[in-house]
């Protein structure tokens, strides 16, 4: 399940931490599954500890939910959550965008975002990579900050909507010419691809899931 099988003796709970959410976002530990502190400690070789704490900290960052009945789970995407995440992220990731080219930043980790395709743990870290690179020079330190804490949720709803109808290949398209038009310095085209593409992704995505917050 994991790629890596054996912590390093530093900063175990970082390693834990990062070592769950990859296996999330990458769709090896599915929405809904229970995440079991002995299990979870036995497979990446670590005490328990660290895996608590990797738990809360998912739970903090909205990829795992909690229950002091039922434990820790990966969190279930559904209508409403997907619908709240990227009503946020249509507000002000295009507008992060604009600035970012109004500013003359450079969007060279976007290009190279762009070449890392293969399997579906590769393009849902690179569409990560892809969408941070476009709003990181927008001069706004608090406009980065709300982005970056949507970033994980995102991702988990990018997965279970490619699990539904895989459009990578349309959004690779779209991810092109928005690329083209923040390298040009085009910022108003710029803002209108990107908040199209987020819209077309969430409308649809929001169709196909279960209404109801999980």
């Amino acid at each position: 399940m994991y790629d890596r099988v054996e912590a390093p003796p530093a900063s175990r709970t970082d390693f834990v931490l990062e070592s769950i959410k990859e296996a999330i976002l990458n769709g090896k530990l599915k929405p809904g599954q229970a995440l079991v502190e002995t299990d979870l400690a036995a497979a990446l070789k670590v005490s328990k500890t660290p895996v608590r704490e990797a738990l809360k900290t998912l739970a903090g960052s909205g990829l795992v939910v909690m229950s002091p009945y039922k434990g820790a789970a990966v969190r279930t995407v559904d209508a409403a959550m997907a619908g709240s995440v990227y009503d946020v992220r249509m507000l002000m990731e295009p507008e992060a965008l604009r600035r970012a080219v109004l500013l003359g930043a450079s969007f060279d980790e976007a290009a190279l975002a762009l070449r890392d395709v293969g399997d579906l743990a590769a393009r849902s870290l690179a569409n990560r990579r892809f969408h941070r690179a476009l709003y990181a020079g927008c001069g706004n330190p608090l406009m980065i900050e709300i982005l970056d804490g949507l970033r994980d949720q995102a991702a988990l709803i990018t997965v279970a909507g490619w699990g539904i109808c895989p459009t990578w290949d349309d959004e690779a398209a779209e991810h092109r010419a928005i690329l083209a038009a923040a390298v040009a310095g085009e910022g108003d085209l710029a803002f209108e691809l990107l908040r199209r593409h987020i819209q077309t992704f969430a409308d649809r995505v929001v169709e196909e899931l279960p209404d109801g917050v999980r």
